[in-house]
């Protein structure tokens, strides 16, 4: 009916006909718009719809034991004519190599012989594959669960102030982490881990830090070990990390605005870490930009990371719920 009449309208008078046509446009266009103030009903999905569409893929990871750890406790003193202090942790008595103006290719190219050729499990492995592309080398034995620092230290007599301008053809600094009992390579998956450390010098001023970690496994791979991006609440400072002087100060500052809170209730908000329900603990590790922000019963809403809004593509558990009832039934 509605068809004949617009043919009839339109063989009357086709502008007459243009002009209805347009002003029905209108009209529609401003109910769904909503320029008239009017409902207009929508289809909402159910939550179990938008759970199963914002699901990202979750990794599967296998869980290895590292067995060494390498700190820099002081890494304002380090300087390539002072020398630099390390701490190693390790599970197991370990060899601590230090290998001073390292060639940046060899070392690389050490890595791919370790992939392809022979297992670097040892320092004469490491050795062997850098063909003694380096200035000097220290060694150090490093007892189980030994945390004392080690200084390493360029001779006087090798007169290097600095090791010329970036791109660099040589790393100020490895660190080589080796199990020292043959039978504790057996146990491992990881059985070595080499550290690239940068320390400031006259040509380039960069602060000291670890550069990069890799871990080397006794199958033949190595993974380039990479920092987490943590939720700002998980390292929040409390009163009781500051010294009593600046607590006391900080406290009273705090009450006469009537923000000071029991400290107790300080530690309680900061264990609570998630950034999006602040009431449960980080657990969850967003790839590929490795911000852990999120905790088991709010990761399975986003798929982009609440922090940096990257699109997630993976994420995978820093524990699994078995772990975390452990913990819990172990605090409580």
């Amino acid at each position: 009916m509605a068809a004949v009449f617009l043919v009839t309208l339109y063989e009357y008078s086709p502008l007459f006909y243009i002009t209805v046509v347009f002003v029905c446009f209108l009209v529609t266009s401003g109910l769904v718009l909503g320029w008239f103030g009017l409902g207009v009903p929508v289809i909402l999905r159910n939550s179990e719809e938008t759970e199963s569409s914002t699901r990202v893929l979750k990794k599967q990871m296998r869980q290895v034991k590292n067995p060494f750890g390498l700190e820099i406790p002081h890494p304002s003193r380090a300087s390539v004519t002072k020398g630099i202090a390390l701490t190693p942790d390790c599970l197991e008595d370990c060899v601590l190599t230090c290998y001073w103006g390292c060639s940046v290719q060899k070392l690389h190219e050490a890595l791919q012989k370790h992939v392809y050729c022979f297992r670097i499990k040892t320092p004469q492995a490491l050795e062997d594959a850098l063909y003694s592309e380096y200035l000097h080398r220290q060694q150090y034995f490093i007892k189980k669960h030994d945390k004392e620092e080690k200084y390493c230290q360029l001779p006087e007599d090798a007169q290097v102030v600095d090791f010329g301008p970036v791109p660099r053809s040589r790393y100020p600094l490895i660190a080589l982490l080796t199990l020292a009992d043959e039978d504790d390579r057996d146990i491992y998956d990881i059985i070595s881990m080499v550290a690239v450390i940068h320390i400031p010098d006259e040509s380039y001023r960069l602060s000291c830090r670890i550069l990069y970690q890799y871990l080397l496994l006794a199958q033949g791979q190595y993974h380039d070990l990479k920092q987490l991006f943590m939720s700002a609440n998980s390292t929040a400072p409390s009163l009781s990390d500051t010294p009593p002087d600046e607590a006391s100060t900080d406290r009273s500052l705090l009450e006469k605005v009537g923000l000071a809170e029991d400290e107790s209730e300080l530690h309680e908000e900061n264990s609570k870490d998630c950034v999006v329900c602040q009431n449960g603990t980080v657990n969850w590790v967003l790839l590929p930009c490795r911000h852990t922000c999120l905790c088991d019963g709010c990761v399975k809403y986003f798929q982009q990371c609440p922090m940096c809004r990257q699109f997630v593509q993976e994420s995978f558990p820093l524990c699994s719920k078995k772990e975390q009832d452990e913990d819990e039934s172990t605090h409580i």
